[in-house]
């Protein structure tokens, strides 16, 4: 069983949502970005997203999209977020680790190569945002060989028709991006969500995670008990960027500040 899967049997035995934190690999550097990596578990992480930053993120919003930048001012690359996914596996062999980014920096790398070196590094699961399933015939046959997970997002607006051939090529679980738009924006209501999750059940026994516009303990705790988990990822890059001083380096208390509000996120979670 994989890892993405074994946790989510877990979670689901003691009956309770998952917490999915996201946050941009080497934002604001590499030695901060891996000691907020290691910390999250212990925070109750109970799924890490590791964003691959990239110049032309376009389902993100603006917080996400000055991160990007930063990590790139700071020297990331997807070779060197690959080896920061190597360096946490040394210390934590259990939880699940989802690389998100867009399918340019993957085409460069190369896909075949990008698969391999991946899942040698610890990968479990890949959500590209700009690479529907009617166009993923290069990454599909890679992905699979090396038992990678492609997480695929579901939209508001995927309709009827489209919904059962989106998640006949899912794996892992089931992005639901809540809201039409960019990350970090709005929220969704419950109520829309009461609709709209019972309709992607019909389709598939994948968990499903809840994400975009998440921000508070409570919005998580929410969306936590109407699906299977919650996606919170602005809200922690908010945070991480309020952290930094005026030259945008972290402070001693950067990594505190973003671990504790995990913290806060993963309690509310639990008690749900």
């Amino acid at each position: 069983m994989s890892r993405i899967a074994q946790r989510f049997a877990d979670l689901k035995r003691d009956g309770r949502g998952a917490l999915v934190t996201y946050l941009q690999a080497y934002d604001p550097d590499p030695a901060t970005s891996l000691a907020i990596l290691r910390g999250l578990p212990g925070a109750g992480a109970d799924v890490i997203e590791i964003g691959v930053p990239f110049t032309d993120p376009m389902a993100d919003g603006p917080s996400i999209q000055r991160a990007a930048l930063r990590a790139l001012k700071a020297g990331a690359t997807l070779s060197r977020v690959l080896a920061m996914v190597r360096d946490f596996r040394r210390e934590d062999a259990a939880t699940p680790v989802v690389l998100m980014g867009y399918y340019n920096p993957i085409l460069a790398y190369g896909v075949q190569r990008f698969c391999t070196d991946a899942a040698g590094s610890g990968v479990d699961g890949l959500i590209i945002v700009d690479l529907p399933p009617e166009e993923a015939d290069e990454v599909e046959p890679h992905a699979k060989a090396e038992s990678l997970d492609l997480i695929r997002l579901v939209a508001p607006t995927t309709d009827e028709a489209r919904l059962p051939r989106v998640l006949g090529a899912t794996s892992g679980f089931v992005y639901y991006v809540s809201i039409a738009g960019i990350t970090g924006t709005k929220s969704a209501t419950s109520a829309s969500l009461e609709q709209a999750i019972p309709r992607i059940r019909r389709h598939t026994q994948l968990p499903v995670c809840i994400g975009f516009g998440i921000r508070t303990p409570q919005q998580a705790a929410e969306a936590a008990r109407l699906g299977d988990g919650a996606v919170v990822g602005t809200a922690l890059v908010d945070t991480l960027a309020a952290s930094l001083d005026e030259d945008g380096r972290a402070r001693p208390e950067t990594v505190r500040q973003v671990l504790d509000q995990v913290r806060g996120l993963a309690e509310a979670i639990r008690a749900a």
